[in-house]
């Protein structure tokens, strides 16, 4: 990524953030605390990078490695100077709107997870911990607006996407959107983008006003993959469980479009948490889609569910091809039975607390080569402990394609080895070649796609 125009420039909030401490400055600040510091940074940097079509965090930090944020103390609360900033963020000198309020988004939530939350002591060990943990980030965020009928639709799907199946997405979107539901997205390009683009349209039709397009993201993805400037409301989750969870908390239903590794992951998790056994009962719907250019996509992506995890998991989702009204009616009677069931259960719409998840889930994986190579893909395991390690797998694969610490790991000591049972192994690398001569695994026009791993049976 060669170097582009840069700026230096002064930015405060606009009612987007809460006076800080001197404390709270003081460990934002590089000489205060180095590792928060750098975090913020390289958030901000991602977040003045919108519309940039880049998908490698490290190309992004090396292109702007000069670039400087500082934090300064001022009466009113917080001003930031921004030295050798991206000017594609600028108009004549002045921040655009929707990036002034996600940098500061970022900066709320950096603050929230490192100080206030952390006094809280939360018990990070258990599941209900955790789970706390999270709505605790998604309240302080002012996501959960008690009230409000379902009707937030989570959008899942790739980055790297053609140009047919964006275009669906954004008629997916506006078909949603006429029906005045919500999206919730990834909140970067291609799919995370585009069901959001339809609905801002159907929204104005509609005369509707307060239309929300939510994006969450983690550090290590939002370095990779910039919020697009639709997204009104912007999360900054510590990590990709968290995030995950954050998903099927605040989400009354899913569209998974198509898309890579990333999203083989999120359907993997979805899947694992619904085939548990508590939440059989539990509507949640879940449709796959996208145009008839991808119904070989949608497919396979069908056949490697039913070879590794079984024909009951099948049962968790519908398929639908090339119909976005389809689609769209199908969620909304999705939507009246979650109504439904949560008003008999008197379970909030705006936090899914009945929704049982493992902290095989929640806790963290780190993607290191040692880790990799552990991951227990045994076809003898219970099915969603199984579809647990298959998100592990797919999470390194997203770690060694886009984010900083994962390219670096690769570099360093080559592609991850992957092993398990051949009944598992080899329709996860045929899935895996289908994403790579699909172009699903960077964006495209880029350099050749390098696996970052190695299938072992």
């Amino acid at each position: 990524m060669a170097k582009q125009n840069v700026i230096n420039a002064q930015v405060s909030p606009k009612g987007s953030l809460e006076v800080l401490s001197h404390r709270e400055v003081q460990q934002l600040s590089e000489a205060g605390s180095g590792s928060i510091y750098q975090l913020f940074r390289q958030c901000a940097l991602a977040i003045l990078n919108t519309g940039a079509h880049v998908d490698n965090a490290k190309t992004i930090l090396d292109a702007y490695k000069d670039f400087e944020v500082r934090i300064h103390q001022q009466d009113r609360g917080v001003r930031l100077e921004l030295l050798n900033a991206p000017a594609d963020a600028f108009v004549d000198g002045e921040m655009i709107a929707s990036t002034r309020e996600m940098l500061f988004s970022a900066l709320r939530d950096i603050i929230y997870t490192e100080n206030e939350l952390g006094d809280l002591q939360f018990d990070l060990a258990s599941s209900s911990g955790i789970t706390d943990y999270v709505f605790h980030l998604l309240r302080n965020a002012r996501t959960l607006r008690a009230g409000l009928e379902p009707k937030m639709v989570v959008c899942w799907g790739g980055h790297s996407i053609n140009t047919e199946e964006y275009k669906y997405t954004k008629k997916v979107g506006h078909a949603l959107g006429l029906r005045k539901l919500d999206i919730c997205t990834g909140c970067g390009p291609g799919v995370m983008k585009g069901p959001m683009k339809g609905a801002t349209i159907a929204h104005a039709k509609q005369r509707m006003n307060g239309g929300r397009y939510l994006g969450l993201t983690e550090p290590g993805i939002i370095a990779a993959e910039a919020p697009n400037p639709i997204v009104n409301e912007l999360v900054i989750l510590p990590d990709i469980e968290k995030r995950l969870e954050a998903f099927v908390r605040v989400g009354h239903g899913i569209i998974i479009f198509p898309g890579g590794a990333g999203t083989a992951e999120e359907f993997l998790y979805l899947l694992g948490i619904l085939m548990h056994p508590e939440n059989r009962e539990l509507p949640f719907p879940v449709i796959l889609t996208g145009p008839r250019s991808a119904a070989a996509y949608l497919e396979q992506l069908d056949a490697f569910v039913g070879a590794t995890l079984g024909e009951a998991a099948r049962g968790y989702y519908r398929i639908i091809i090339a119909d976005p009204d389809e689609v769209a009616r199908q969620m909304a009677e999705g939507l009246l039975a979650v109504k439904r069931f949560r008003r008999e259960r008197n379970d909030a719409f705006h936090f899914n607390w009945l929704l049982k998840i493992e902290d095989s889930f929640q806790h963290p994986f780190d993607p290191t080569h040692a880790n990799m190579a552990k991951l227990a893909l045994r076809k003898s395991s219970p099915p969603h402990q199984l579809a647990a390690n298959l998100r592990r797998a797919f999470s390194g694969i997203v770690a060694g394609n886009v984010k900083d610490k994962g390219i670096r790991l690769i570099e360093r000591h080559g592609p991850y080895e992957i092993h398990g049972d051949r009944e598992i192994m080899q329709p996860l690398d045929q899935l895996l070649q289908a994403f790579v001569e699909q172009h699903r695994m960077k964006l495209p026009g880029g350099a050749a796609y390098v696996p970052c791993y190695r299938v072992v049976s």
